[in-house]
Protein backbone atom coordinates (compact mmCIF):
# COMPACT_ATOMS: atom_id res chain seq x y z
CA UNK A 1 0.00 0.00 0.00
CA UNK A 2 1.34 3.26 -1.07
CA UNK A 3 1.59 6.01 1.85
CA UNK A 4 -0.20 9.28 1.25
CA UNK A 5 0.68 12.13 -0.94
CA UNK A 6 -0.38 15.50 0.11
CA UNK A 7 -0.59 17.94 -2.56
CA UNK A 8 -1.69 21.62 -3.01
CA UNK A 9 -2.89 23.69 -6.01
CA UNK A 10 -0.84 27.21 -5.24
CA UNK A 11 -2.66 30.18 -7.55
CA UNK A 12 -2.27 33.76 -7.15
CA UNK A 13 -5.40 34.06 -5.30
CA UNK A 14 -6.24 30.49 -3.26
CA UNK A 15 -4.22 27.30 -2.34
CA UNK A 16 -6.46 24.03 -2.44
CA UNK A 17 -4.94 21.10 -0.27
CA UNK A 18 -5.88 17.56 -0.52
CA UNK A 19 -5.07 13.91 -0.13
CA UNK A 20 -3.75 11.30 -2.23
CA UNK A 21 -3.97 7.99 -0.77
CA UNK A 22 -3.77 6.18 -3.51
CA UNK A 23 -2.92 7.06 -7.61
CA UNK A 24 -6.27 8.11 -8.86
CA UNK A 25 -7.90 8.74 -5.62
CA UNK A 26 -8.07 12.27 -4.57
CA UNK A 27 -9.71 13.97 -1.62
CA UNK A 28 -9.79 17.66 -1.27
CA UNK A 29 -9.57 18.99 2.40
CA UNK A 30 -9.61 22.31 2.58
CA UNK A 31 -9.74 26.03 0.63
CA UNK A 32 -7.56 29.06 2.05
CA UNK A 33 -5.98 32.24 1.10
CA UNK A 34 -2.96 32.62 -0.47
CA UNK A 35 -0.17 34.67 1.10
CA UNK A 36 1.42 35.32 -2.51
CA UNK A 37 3.67 38.30 -1.44
CA UNK A 38 5.19 36.68 1.76
CA UNK A 39 7.61 33.49 1.77
CA UNK A 40 7.36 33.05 5.83
CA UNK A 41 3.93 33.41 5.19
CA UNK A 42 3.47 30.74 2.58
CA UNK A 43 5.55 28.27 4.86
CA UNK A 44 3.66 28.73 7.47
CA UNK A 45 0.35 28.19 5.47
CA UNK A 46 1.70 25.01 4.05
CA UNK A 47 2.60 24.39 7.85
CA UNK A 48 -0.79 24.52 9.15
CA UNK A 49 -2.17 22.71 6.69
CA UNK A 50 -0.28 19.38 7.41
CA UNK A 51 -0.60 19.94 10.95
CA UNK A 52 -4.67 20.14 10.47
CA UNK A 53 -4.92 17.01 8.32
CA UNK A 54 -1.69 15.00 8.14
CA UNK A 55 -0.43 15.43 11.94
CA UNK A 56 1.90 13.23 13.28
CA UNK A 57 0.70 10.31 11.36
CA UNK A 58 2.23 10.67 8.37
CA UNK A 59 5.41 12.34 8.53
CA UNK A 60 7.13 10.74 5.80
CA UNK A 61 4.64 11.29 2.85
CA UNK A 62 5.85 14.04 0.66
CA UNK A 63 4.14 17.41 -0.16
CA UNK A 64 3.47 17.38 -4.16
CA UNK A 65 2.77 21.69 -5.10
CA UNK A 66 1.06 22.50 -8.18
CA UNK A 67 1.90 26.41 -9.10
CA UNK A 68 1.62 29.12 -11.53
CA UNK A 69 5.23 29.86 -12.52
CA UNK A 70 8.25 27.89 -13.37
CA UNK A 71 10.22 25.56 -11.62
CA UNK A 72 13.43 25.33 -13.17
CA UNK A 73 14.12 20.89 -13.17
CA UNK A 74 17.81 21.60 -13.07
CA UNK A 75 18.36 23.58 -9.70
CA UNK A 76 15.10 23.82 -8.65
CA UNK A 77 14.36 27.63 -8.80
CA UNK A 78 11.15 29.06 -9.08
CA UNK A 79 9.84 31.68 -10.64
CA UNK A 80 6.18 32.96 -10.58
CA UNK A 81 4.44 36.52 -11.33
CA UNK A 82 1.14 35.25 -9.66
CA UNK A 83 2.99 34.08 -6.54
CA UNK A 84 6.58 36.63 -6.55
CA UNK A 85 7.19 34.96 -2.81
CA UNK A 86 8.95 32.02 -4.13
CA UNK A 87 10.72 33.55 -7.06
CA UNK A 88 14.70 33.18 -6.76
CA UNK A 89 14.01 30.35 -4.21
CA UNK A 90 14.94 26.42 -4.02
CA UNK A 91 11.51 25.82 -3.59
CA UNK A 92 11.60 22.25 -2.75
CA UNK A 93 14.44 22.10 -1.00
CA UNK A 94 13.50 25.37 0.98
CA UNK A 95 10.14 24.17 1.81
CA UNK A 96 11.19 20.68 2.63
CA UNK A 97 13.58 22.04 5.31
CA UNK A 98 11.04 23.47 7.09
CA UNK A 99 8.20 21.51 6.52
CA UNK A 100 10.27 18.16 7.70
CA UNK A 101 9.13 16.12 4.54
CA UNK A 102 9.88 16.03 0.91
CA UNK A 103 8.57 18.36 -1.31
CA UNK A 104 7.98 18.01 -5.32
CA UNK A 105 7.01 21.04 -6.97
CA UNK A 106 5.84 21.61 -11.05
CA UNK A 107 4.67 24.43 -12.55
CA UNK A 108 0.13 24.28 -12.98
CA UNK A 109 0.84 23.23 -16.74
CA UNK A 110 2.86 20.53 -16.21
CA UNK A 111 0.55 19.36 -13.17
CA UNK A 112 -2.33 19.24 -15.96
CA UNK A 113 -0.28 17.72 -18.40
CA UNK A 114 0.20 14.85 -16.08
CA UNK A 115 -3.82 14.88 -14.81
CA UNK A 116 -4.43 13.92 -18.37
CA UNK A 117 -1.93 11.77 -19.25
CA UNK A 118 -2.57 10.04 -16.60
CA UNK A 119 -6.16 10.28 -15.71
CA UNK A 120 -7.82 12.21 -18.17
CA UNK A 121 -7.92 11.93 -22.29
CA UNK A 122 -4.70 11.53 -22.70
CA UNK A 123 -4.95 8.26 -20.41
CA UNK A 124 -4.15 5.43 -22.68
CA UNK A 125 -1.80 7.16 -25.13
CA UNK A 126 2.03 7.18 -24.66
CA UNK A 127 2.44 10.63 -26.03
CA UNK A 128 0.35 13.66 -24.67
CA UNK A 129 0.73 16.92 -25.56
CA UNK A 130 -0.67 19.50 -23.06
CA UNK A 131 -2.11 22.60 -24.79
CA UNK A 132 -2.89 25.62 -22.39
CA UNK A 133 -5.45 28.40 -24.36
CA UNK A 134 -6.58 30.57 -21.56
CA UNK A 135 -5.81 34.66 -21.52
CA UNK A 136 -2.68 33.39 -23.43
CA UNK A 137 -1.05 29.92 -24.21
CA UNK A 138 1.42 27.16 -22.76
CA UNK A 139 2.26 23.53 -22.46
CA UNK A 140 3.55 20.45 -21.32
CA UNK A 141 4.72 17.01 -22.53
CA UNK A 142 4.22 13.50 -21.05
CA UNK A 143 5.86 10.41 -22.48
CA UNK A 144 4.13 6.80 -20.69
CA UNK A 145 2.48 9.32 -18.12
CA UNK A 146 6.16 10.90 -17.11
CA UNK A 147 6.65 14.61 -17.33
CA UNK A 148 9.10 15.62 -19.82
CA UNK A 149 11.35 18.01 -18.28
CA UNK A 150 13.26 20.21 -20.61
CA UNK A 151 15.75 23.01 -20.20
CA UNK A 152 14.60 25.71 -17.44
CA UNK A 153 11.03 23.79 -17.14
CA UNK A 154 9.84 25.22 -20.39
CA UNK A 155 9.01 22.05 -22.10
CA UNK A 156 5.89 22.10 -24.26
CA UNK A 157 5.78 26.36 -24.51
CA UNK A 158 4.63 25.90 -27.94
CA UNK A 159 3.60 29.64 -27.46
CA UNK A 160 6.54 31.32 -27.72
CA UNK A 161 9.24 31.81 -30.78
CA UNK A 162 8.62 34.07 -33.77
CA UNK A 163 7.07 30.97 -36.08
CA UNK A 164 3.82 32.63 -36.77
CA UNK A 165 2.92 33.20 -40.24
CA UNK A 166 2.41 37.19 -41.90
CA UNK A 167 -0.60 36.65 -43.81
CA UNK A 168 -3.58 34.37 -44.18
CA UNK A 169 -5.73 33.44 -47.52
CA UNK A 170 -8.95 32.13 -47.14
CA UNK A 171 -9.55 31.33 -50.32
CA UNK A 172 -12.90 33.38 -50.46
CA UNK A 173 -12.25 35.65 -53.14
CA UNK A 174 -10.64 38.45 -50.63
CA UNK A 175 -6.89 37.89 -51.14
CA UNK A 176 -4.16 37.16 -48.58
CA UNK A 177 -4.29 38.66 -45.41
CA UNK A 178 -1.72 40.11 -43.92
CA UNK A 179 -0.72 40.26 -40.04
CA UNK A 180 2.18 42.16 -38.26
CA UNK A 181 4.33 40.08 -36.31
CA UNK A 182 2.70 41.13 -32.84
CA UNK A 183 5.16 41.96 -29.83
CA UNK A 184 4.90 39.38 -27.26
CA UNK A 185 5.57 39.36 -23.67
CA UNK A 186 8.35 36.94 -23.36
CA UNK A 187 10.84 40.13 -25.65
CA UNK A 188 10.30 38.41 -29.50
CA UNK A 189 7.54 39.17 -32.24
CA UNK A 190 5.34 36.84 -33.92
CA UNK A 191 4.69 34.13 -30.83
CA UNK A 192 1.76 32.47 -31.24
CA UNK A 193 0.71 33.85 -27.82
CA UNK A 194 0.35 36.75 -29.46
CA UNK A 195 -2.94 35.80 -31.09
CA UNK A 196 -3.81 32.51 -29.73
CA UNK A 197 -5.17 33.32 -26.44
CA UNK A 198 -8.35 35.14 -25.34
CA UNK A 199 -6.25 38.13 -25.28
CA UNK A 200 -4.89 37.26 -28.76
CA UNK A 201 -7.89 36.65 -30.07
CA UNK A 202 -8.86 40.13 -29.17
CA UNK A 203 -6.01 41.83 -30.49
CA UNK A 204 -6.63 39.76 -33.93
CA UNK A 205 -10.23 41.00 -33.91
CA UNK A 206 -9.02 44.82 -33.35
CA UNK A 207 -6.43 44.49 -35.96
CA UNK A 208 -8.58 43.32 -38.68
CA UNK A 209 -11.65 44.97 -38.04
CA UNK A 210 -10.59 48.05 -35.93
CA UNK A 211 -13.30 46.89 -32.84
CA UNK A 212 -12.59 46.38 -29.45
CA UNK A 213 -14.98 43.88 -28.04
CA UNK A 214 -14.39 41.17 -25.91
CA UNK A 215 -13.33 37.38 -26.27
CA UNK A 216 -16.18 36.19 -24.97
CA UNK A 217 -18.63 38.30 -27.50
CA UNK A 218 -16.35 37.58 -30.36
CA UNK A 219 -16.73 33.76 -30.06
CA UNK A 220 -20.88 35.07 -29.00
CA UNK A 221 -20.84 36.43 -32.63
CA UNK A 222 -18.65 33.70 -34.67
CA UNK A 223 -21.25 31.14 -32.96
CA UNK A 224 -24.03 33.42 -33.68
CA UNK A 225 -23.06 33.80 -37.60
CA UNK A 226 -21.83 37.16 -37.44
CA UNK A 227 -19.27 37.84 -40.45
CA UNK A 228 -16.58 40.05 -38.80
CA UNK A 229 -16.16 37.51 -35.46
CA UNK A 230 -16.57 34.34 -38.10
CA UNK A 231 -13.59 36.30 -40.27
CA UNK A 232 -11.86 37.12 -36.75
CA UNK A 233 -11.86 33.05 -36.25
CA UNK A 234 -11.19 32.09 -39.46
CA UNK A 235 -7.93 34.03 -39.44
CA UNK A 236 -7.74 32.51 -35.90
CA UNK A 237 -7.36 29.15 -36.78
CA UNK A 238 -5.61 29.33 -39.62
CA UNK A 239 -2.43 31.11 -37.80
CA UNK A 240 -2.94 28.77 -34.54
CA UNK A 241 -3.13 25.23 -36.02
CA UNK A 242 -0.01 25.20 -38.53
CA UNK A 243 2.13 25.88 -35.25
CA UNK A 244 0.42 23.29 -32.92
CA UNK A 245 0.47 20.81 -36.33
CA UNK A 246 4.19 21.41 -35.76
CA UNK A 247 4.48 20.43 -32.53
CA UNK A 248 2.04 17.07 -32.82
CA UNK A 249 5.11 16.43 -35.77
CA UNK A 250 7.73 16.99 -33.57
CA UNK A 251 6.16 15.74 -30.15
CA UNK A 252 4.68 12.54 -31.70
CA UNK A 253 1.93 13.01 -29.50
CA UNK A 254 -1.07 11.11 -30.59
CA UNK A 255 -3.43 13.33 -28.03
CA UNK A 256 -3.66 16.85 -27.38
CA UNK A 257 -5.82 18.11 -24.82
CA UNK A 258 -6.72 21.60 -24.08
CA UNK A 259 -6.81 23.25 -21.08
CA UNK A 260 -7.45 26.98 -20.19
CA UNK A 261 -10.64 29.40 -20.67
CA UNK A 262 -10.80 28.36 -24.34
CA UNK A 263 -11.61 24.81 -23.90
CA UNK A 264 -14.41 25.80 -22.23
CA UNK A 265 -15.45 26.60 -26.02
CA UNK A 266 -15.95 23.53 -27.27
CA UNK A 267 -16.90 24.24 -31.24
CA UNK A 268 -13.58 26.08 -31.36
CA UNK A 269 -11.85 23.62 -30.44
CA UNK A 270 -13.52 21.34 -32.56
CA UNK A 271 -12.94 23.39 -35.29
CA UNK A 272 -8.91 23.44 -34.51
CA UNK A 273 -9.06 19.78 -34.37
CA UNK A 274 -10.32 19.94 -37.65
CA UNK A 275 -7.81 21.97 -39.18
CA UNK A 276 -5.29 20.69 -37.39
CA UNK A 277 -5.69 16.94 -38.42
CA UNK A 278 -6.15 18.66 -41.90
CA UNK A 279 -1.79 19.46 -41.59
CA UNK A 280 -0.66 16.57 -39.67
CA UNK A 281 0.44 13.61 -41.69
CA UNK A 282 -0.89 10.96 -39.39
CA UNK A 283 -4.14 9.71 -40.46
CA UNK A 284 -5.99 9.82 -36.66
CA UNK A 285 -9.57 7.56 -35.95
CA UNK A 286 -10.49 9.61 -33.46
CA UNK A 287 -10.38 13.52 -31.83
CA UNK A 288 -6.32 14.63 -31.84
CA UNK A 289 -7.51 18.18 -29.87
CA UNK A 290 -10.16 17.75 -27.64
CA UNK A 291 -10.93 19.21 -24.15
CA UNK A 292 -9.14 18.38 -20.91
CA UNK A 293 -11.03 16.33 -18.69
CA UNK A 294 -9.32 17.73 -15.85
CA UNK A 295 -9.96 20.90 -16.22
CA UNK A 296 -11.05 22.25 -12.81
CA UNK A 297 -8.70 19.70 -10.35
CA UNK A 298 -6.15 19.25 -13.19
CA UNK A 299 -3.29 20.80 -10.79
CA UNK A 300 -4.33 18.61 -7.56
CA UNK A 301 -4.29 15.60 -9.35
CA UNK A 302 -1.11 16.44 -11.45
CA UNK A 303 0.62 17.21 -7.88
CA UNK A 304 -0.74 13.76 -6.75
CA UNK A 305 0.42 12.09 -9.78
CA UNK A 306 3.78 14.07 -9.51
CA UNK A 307 3.65 13.11 -5.79
CA UNK A 308 3.45 9.23 -6.34
CA UNK A 309 6.00 8.83 -8.79
CA UNK A 310 8.38 10.27 -6.94
CA UNK A 311 9.18 13.63 -9.17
Amino acid sequence: MSIPVYCVDIGGSFMKFAVSTSPGALELLEKVATPANSWSELAAALATLLDRHAGAGAPTSPLALSIAGLVDPRNGIATSANVPCVTGRHLSTALAAILGRPVLAANDADCLTLAEANEGAGRGHSVVFCAIMGTGIGGGLAIDGRLVKGAGGVTGEWGHGPILNTSVDLRNGEGPIHIPRFSCGCGQSGCVDTIGGARGIERLHLHLHGRTESSHRILEGWLAGESRAARTVAVYLELVADPLALAVHITGASIVPVGGGLASVTPLIDALDAAVRGRVLNRFDHPLVTPALRQEDGGLVGAAVLGHQGG
